[in-house]
């Protein structure tokens, strides 16, 4: 059994590679596998350890040079020996499923201080909306008493206008028929 260490560079985290990795070493039952980010003077990197049969290791290391998760931007895929011991895959998948599930929850509560802060703008909206919605409806108020008193003087003024019209006209019949009474007299019909 002969260890290696895959240094893959290039845009390689955030991409599902480790997953990517993990998956392709349990298909061919590796027995010793771990990976991890590392950032090198500002370089993306991942590390792959493998160690197993030969020939299994010889048939990872060819999948991790010639295949990529589709988001990866694979720059290089570098490899050489490792003289150390590398954990079992078992422990590794334990430890990765962790480490997903602690990036889920920093996530989820990221999540909901966003959705605090919505929440909160939200209300603030809603309470502009009320404020505004008070103020319109103070106004509509307004506009009507205003309406209904000037509706009230307009109709006072026209039905003084009116009840003077009648009295104009009663007073114009009435000398119109005192006229007429005058030229019936002098024409002789009366």
């Amino acid at each position: 059994m002969k260890a290696k260490k895959i240094v893959i560079r290039g845009k390689v985290h955030d991409v599902g590679y480790r997953l990517f990795l993990l998956t392709e070493a349990e298909s061919m039952f590796i027995e010793n596998f771990d990976a991890r980010n590392i950032v090198v003077d500002g370089e993306q990197r991942l590390i792959a350890l493998v160690d197993g049969p030969e020939e299994k290791i010889n048939r990872f290391v060819e999948f991790a040079r010639s295949n990529y998760p589709p988001d990866a931007s694979v720059l290089a895929v570098e490899v050489e020996d490792y003289p150390e011991e590398i954990r079992s895959i078992d422990s590794f998948r334990q430890s990765f499923m962790v480490s997903q599930l602690a990036k889920i929850a920093q996530t989820g509560v990221g999540m909901l201080k966003r959705q605090d802060m919505t929440l909160a703008k939200q209300d603030e909206t809603i309470n502009a909306i009320r404020e505004e919605s008070e103020k319109t409806r103070e106004t509509i108020e307004k506009v009507s008493e205003v309406v209904s008193e000037e509706g009230e003087k307009t109709r006072e003024v026209i039905k003084e206008r009116i009840e003077e019209d009648v009295e104009w006209l009663k007073a114009e019949i009435i000398e119109i028929k005192t006229t007429l009474d005058k030229v019936k007299v002098k024409v002789g019909m009366g």
